[in-house]
């Protein structure tokens, strides 16, 4: 019965990193120029889920876990900009390859998720309990 609670709290974590590379993608969508102050704009992330015991070692057996998170390789968004100092020799500049409306998909379907993975918990945690029950 530990296993089905396992199962869920994996997924529970796993969810929950996935939002927070989609936040990171949305606060970065417009992001032209790295840390250092060169003109590199932001490439999306992607999260990339296994089955099983996570890298970090601490659960062991069924579930899931983060397994990496991933550069998109897509091309990024080109806008005809002429006049911009950040124009290639054709006048595109390049902007970062988030797609909000993708984003926000994304971010729904996870947020599904973590919540059936909070009511499996939690049915888990009740047939626990009953069981605790009629054995007392």
């Amino acid at each position: 019965m530990f296993g089905s609670l396992d199962i869920s709290t994996s997924a529970l974590v796993a969810h929950r990193q996935w939002l927070t590379v989609i936040a990171n993608n949305l606060a970065n969508q417009n992001t032209q120029f790295n840390a250092d102050g060169a003109y590199a704009p932001y490439r999306r992330q992607v999260a990339l889920f296994a089955q099983g015991a996570g890298s970090d070692g601490n659960f062991r057996g069924a579930g899931v876990h983060l397994q990496q998170i991933k550069m998109d390789d897509s091309p990024f968004r080109r806008e005809y900009e002429p006049d911009s100092e950040l124009a290639d020799a054709e006048g595109y500049v390049y902007y970062p390859n988030v797609d909000p409306v993708i984003e926000q998909m994304n971010a729904m379907i996870a947020t599904r998720a973590y919540e059936a993975n909070v009511t499996a918990a939690e049915a888990t945690k009740s047939m626990m309990l009953t069981s605790l029950r009629l054995l007392a």
